[in-house]
């Protein structure tokens, strides 16, 4: 019997192919001979208490010119698909959160959504990281000036960022004289509204923040070290920087140990550690890439690891 894998993702005629770790995946699962059956965010609906969507048919070319062809839509059950991926780009927003409740519905049929949607809500991809605090640099979280302030006055060099932030979006460096404090903690946390996260700065930066995907817990053998531009804090290659793959050392093994009992438990099937240095900055669970640059520049097929660990989950 085919199976039917459905993807819930941005719009694709806007993707960016040569990066697009969703394409990717969805050619692995074309590769299998999956149906693929493609879905926007407000395609999701709810009748009587049952989760449908209008879905239209994919197929998928590695053709930078000609990458998709859409079929009709057709108004599905969300129950008729075997596996769906979660692929929406953060901000994990209302829209997003609410996308996620009407598809556990599907979940709780047993439709295997990717990655599980209890986790989806839980693990905010910079607070999930807090749980390790022996794997990541001196951090707080908090929306009071006062505790920012102090922590900045510590540490010096400092990173401030939102919670629900995506590609770089909204970092500010903050150097040990303080420059433009106040202007900072005031716009990210919205007068003292909204908690944000401050983080030492880590000067490894420059030798680039590394992506290390794990694929069903195991991890693959090469990360994505995301180098900052000139004069640029930031490695994430939505902000400019240059992206090199490089092999995992012997730190960051230790560190994928330390994260994997926990990756295992809430059954996360595709995961990304953003580490710079020694450290874990961040644990990405909503819609990770890195996944063409990796396999690009080392002739991996992550993406085909991905859909032989869902069709293990199917069974």
């Amino acid at each position: 019997m085919q199976r039917t894998i459905g993807i819930v993702m941005d719009p694709i005629d806007r993707i960016n192919t040569k990066k697009d770790s969703s394409l990717a995946m969805m050619l692995a699962a074309q590769q299998r001979d999956w149906q693929i059956l493609y879905m926007e965010q407000q395609d999701l609906f709810l009748s009587e208490g049952k989760v449908f969507a209008e879905m239209r048919s994919l197929r998928v070319f590695d053709d930078p010119q000609h990458w998709f062809e859409l079929g009709e839509k057709v108004t599905r059950p969300i129950t008729d698909v075997d596996a769906i991926l979660m692929r929406k780009d953060p901000p994990v927003d209302s829209h997003f959160l609410n996308a996620v409740h009407l598809l556990a519905f599907a979940e709780r049929e047993g439709t295997l959504v990717v990655n599980p949607t209890r986790a989806l809500f839980e693990c905010n991809e910079k607070l999930f990281a807090q749980q390790f605090a022996h794997c990541i640099p001196p951090t707080v979280v908090s929306c009071r000036d006062a505790v920012l302030r102090a922590f900045q006055a510590e540490h010096g060099d400092t990173i401030f960022k939102p919670l629900d932030g995506m590609g770089g979006t909204g970092i500010f460096h903050i150097g040990p004289e303080g420059r433009n404090l106040g202007a900072v903690i005031e716009q990210l946390t919205e007068r003292g509204q909204r908690q944000i996260m401050a983080q030492r700065y880590l000067p490894e930066i420059k030798d680039g923040d590394t992506r290390i995907l794990l694929v069903d817990g195991e991890p693959v053998p090469y990360g994505l070290a995301r180098i900052p531009s000139a004069g640029e804090t930031r490695g994430n290659l939505a902000a400019g920087g240059r992206g090199v793959s490089r092999e995992l050392t012997d730190r960051d093994y230790w560190l994928v140990e330390q994260v994997q009992p926990m990756i295992r438990e809430k059954g996360l099937l595709f995961v990304g550690l953003d580490v710079i240095g020694d450290y874990i900055t961040e644990i990405n669970v909503t819609s990770p890439t890195c996944v063409r640059e990796i396999d690009d520049q080392r002739g991996t097929d992550i993406a085909a690891q991905l859909m032989a660990a869902i069709a293990k989950r199917l069974g």
